[in-house]
């Protein structure tokens, strides 16, 4: 056998450096990819002025202290859809006791991304029952922020996931 036949199916160094570069080149190119579609998809802000609401924690707590001294309870009493659009009504109770002549906003939001985010606008229906129509419902999972004001200005914060159906 010739030694030109023997060099054929060697292994040189000419060949491992190819097989590094190929393999980091295909491990970068992946890497260059997912990163993109990661930042493209959630930029990493939630929440706006995060540093000021950390300074502000302590009044944030007594803020809530307060208002469970109030006895104030939320409850979803009805959640529907029709189409894209649909309905949320509210029960606003104070020690089992209807909550009634209150200004109740809020605010709609998708769990993972803030483009669907819609304003909330309450009116009452009576018997504490406040219902709200909203635009653009699709179904799924949905965080609701609400706001409770009576003619005081005693208020109430609560938070609520809903399943739209």
């Amino acid at each position: 056998m010739s030694k030109a036949g023997n060099e054929k199916g060697k292994l040189t160094g000419r060949h491992v450096l190819i097989m590094v570069i190929a393999f980091f080149g295909v491990m970068l190119v992946a890497n260059v990819i997912f990163i993109r579609a990661a930042v493209n998809t959630f930029p990493g802000v939630s929440e706006e002025k995060s540093y000021f609401q950390g300074l502000h924690y302590n009044d944030t707590l007594a803020e809530r202290a307060a208002q469970s001294q109030l006895g104030w309870a939320a409850e979803v009493a009805e959640v529907a859809r029709d189409g894209d659009t649909g309905r949320i009504v509210i029960r606003m109770v104070k020690d089992g006791t209807a909550l009634t002549s209150l200004v109740l906003t809020g605010v709609l939001k998708r769990p993972a991304h803030s483009t669907e985010d819609q304003a909330l606008a309450f009116n009452p229906l009576g018997e504490g029952l406040y219902v709200a129509e909203v635009a653009a419902f699709g179904p799924g999972a949905w965080d609701m922020v609400l706001r409770a004001e009576n003619n005081l200005g005693e208020t109430l914060d609560a938070e609520a996931r809903i399943i739209a159906p």
